[in-house]
């Protein structure tokens, strides 16, 4: 398995955020008194006059948000995943997702690699709260390159989106060519046995298991699902009807995040064996990242288990 490089996702979201600032004047941008956490402390430097520090608020910000929309600006809102979904769920609702505002919403710290903060700051729900609403589109990059991809490409589409990046440093799968479409999936390794479909932190792990199972002559599709809506069916019906076997991985709750999002086009359009991975249906508890993501079986040796399970039911249908 590759030894990769490991770069901050939250921080190519605010190295972005300011670059894109420069070129835009129309680019404001709310943060909920965790600028310095959340990186958007870099456009803040850069233009205080666009910089809002909503303090404790959250639900004022998107409030705020949707307002500097309806004048034109474009707004791009930050905090952590539990705060930006869950006590400002209603104004995204009815404030930003109703009137289809150009609001962006970038929530850092989602997933169990928060770490030590626990159970209280583990996001594991925030795909399943926004992905529901009409008019959103959801996003989860894979590393930091795609970040930058991701935030470029919402900045230039008009409408809400939301993205998930995280406070623990990522692998980095990607590179400069890289391109990013929203909508549209990627695959990063070719397969006919089984197929990975992973986002955010879950594509590099899956990548790194398909390179053992390659060892035992078994080739997996990885496919880097980044945005999760709209989700990109055809890529997914596809490695349906030439795999036969769907393995999905998420760092969030089994419940409506990805693997919520590819069962429901694969038993509309394509019935094959399907595996989820992620959170089981509780919540997270303190530790480092790396411990977390054994305890919760985000690793690679979990994938490659998975894979010779469902194989195994494949070829006894």
């Amino acid at each position: 398995m590759k030894d990769r490089q490991r770069r901050s996702t939250r921080k190519a979201y605010g190295e972005t955020l300011a670059a894109l600032g420069e070129a835009d004047e129309r680019i404001v941008v709310l943060d909920a008194d965790l600028s310095c956490s959340t990186q958007t402390a870099i456009f803040a430097k850069k233009f205080p006059d666009r910089f809002f520090n909503m303090g404790v608020s959250e639900q004022d910000m998107i409030g705020t948000a949707a307002g500097l929309a309806s004048a034109g600006k474009i707004p791009f809102t930050s905090t952590f995943a539990i705060f930006q979904t869950g006590r400002a769920w209603e104004q995204i609702r009815q404030s930003v997702c109703y009137s289809n505002l150009n609001v962006k919403l970038v929530a850092s710290h989602g997933g169990i690699t928060v770490g030590e903060d626990g159970a209280t700051h583990h996001c594991l729900e925030d795909i399943a709260l926004i992905r529901v609403l009409p008019n959103m589109t959801v996003i989860i990059p894979a590393d930091a390159c795609e970040v930058e991809k991701a935030v470029t490409a919402a900045y230039e589409y008009s409408g809400p989106v939301y993205i998930r990046v995280s406070r623990y440093d990522f692998p980095v799968i990607c590179d400069e060519t890289h391109e990013f479409t929203i909508g549209r999936a990627k695959v990063l390794r070719a397969g006919e046995d089984l197929t990975f479909i992973a986002a955010g932190l879950m594509v590099s792990i899956a990548m790194d298991a398909a390179e053992s199972l390659a060892a035992r002559g078994i080739n997996a599709r990885v496919i880097n699902m980044a945005t999760i809506k709209p989700i990109d069916q055809k890529s997914i019906i596809t490695a349906a009807q030439e795999t036969g076997a769907i393995i999905t991985a998420e760092e969030h709750s089994i419940i409506g995040g990805l693997g919520s999002a590819v069962a429901e086009v694969l038993s509309e359009n394509c019935p094959v064996i399907l595996k989820r991975i992620g959170i089981c249906d509780h919540y997270g508890v303190s530790a480092q990242p790396d411990v977390l993501l054994e305890k919760y079986g985000l690793t690679a040796k979990h994938f490659e288990k998975a894979a010779l399970e469902i194989l195994a039911k494949k070829k006894s249908k």
